[in-house]
């Protein structure tokens, strides 16, 4: 069962909303149509990017991965402690790029394991790994914080081409490879199938249990990803890096079309949904809405999306399996 590409009003609502943000706030605010701003805005973008291509996959199955922000902190500082720092000036890149995106795909297996053959709810298993990975963050952070030190790795973030980031670019990089995965190959079109009707993908004879493992090891595995990249954008090893990243993440997967309900939407409409999101951020700012109000903006973006996204399905909705 493969995706359609359909263009629907529905479909396009999300993408429609994005134009529409960015016209009223290009008329609104000042500064808000510059070139820097807009490069702004892509920079911010591209970490959450990264962690909603991984997330797109498990949601699509009508799973939920709550462990994002714990295995980018344990990969942040993971980095930090191997690569070249204030702390070791021996340590070596290969070894923390290794560590870091192997922790995340550790814990990424972990919890599609656990899902998948003990039968524990995705939401209970990756909640309890996000505050595991949490605290192993917190345990291995050193008395006295790590600063980076390799020139090259910091140059990922500092150096610019055409005007964006290494860190953007890894972002298309991954975004690609991500449609790629989902548009051309069995995992990407067998996860629809799971989000529509896992019972019929079983009696096919599909292997619908590798199918779970597999997208949770890739949000592990892309969780680590980010965790090394905010290290660069850092600087330092944090035990913290990942506060704040699951919100944008899932949030911006329901804004743009991806139901929870599992079976619809993709990685286009998740990284729409982002956009979105650091729009509307943005923009309020630019204009002088006060933090606070911006955030009352933000959920009642995401209570709207969600009630006009799953109003047709409200009947068999179904948040995790």
């Amino acid at each position: 069962m493969s995706p359609k590409i359909t263009f629907s009003v529905r479909n396009a609502g999300p993408l429609v909303a994005l134009v529409a943000l960015v016209v009223f706030f290009s008329l609104t605010g000042s500064n808000f149509a510059s070139v820097a701003n807009f490069i702004a805005i892509v920079e911010s973008s591209a970490i959450p990017c990264i962690a909603v291509v991984g997330l797109t996959f498990v949601i699509v199955q009508g799973s939920i991965d709550l462990s994002i922000e714990g295995v980018v902190s344990l990969s942040c500082i993971l980095t930090g402690l191997f690569v070249a720092n204030s702390v070791n000036a021996h340590a070596s890149l290969g070894t923390a790029l290794i560590l870091a995106v192997g922790s995340g795909l550790a814990v990424g297996l972990f919890n599609g394991i656990v899902y998948a053959k003990v039968k524990v709810p995705s939401l209970i298993v990756t909640l309890g790994t996000w505050f595991a990975a949490r605290g192993l963050a917190t345990m291995l952070f050193p008395s006295m914080q790590p600063q980076i030190k390799d020139a090259a790795f910091l140059s990922i973030a500092l150096d610019k081409h055409l005007g964006l980031s290494g860190i953007v670019y890894c972002a298309i990089f991954i975004v690609l490879v991500g449609l790629l995965i989902e548009k051309r190959t069995t995992l990407g079109r067998v996860s629809y199938g799971i989000g529509g009707d896992e019972n019929l993908c079983r009696l096919g004879g599909l292997h619908v249990d590798r199918m779970k493992i597999a997208v949770f090891a890739i949000s592990g595995a892309l969780s680590g990803v980010c965790g090394v990249l905010l290290a660069a954008q850092l600087g330092v090893g944090s035990s913290q890096a990942g506060e704040g990243l699951l919100f944008p993440s899932i949030s911006g997967a329901v804004i743009g079309g991806t139901l929870l309900s599992g079976g619809k939407g993709g990685i286009l409409q998740s990284l729409t949904g982002v956009l979105i999101l650091n729009v509307i951020q943005n923009g309020l700012l630019q204009v002088g809405v006060d933090p606070l109000i911006t955030q009352v903006v933000e959920g009642a973006t995401i209570i709207l999306a969600v009630i006009g996204g799953s109003w047709s399905l409200r009947e068999k909705l179904r948040v995790a399996k």
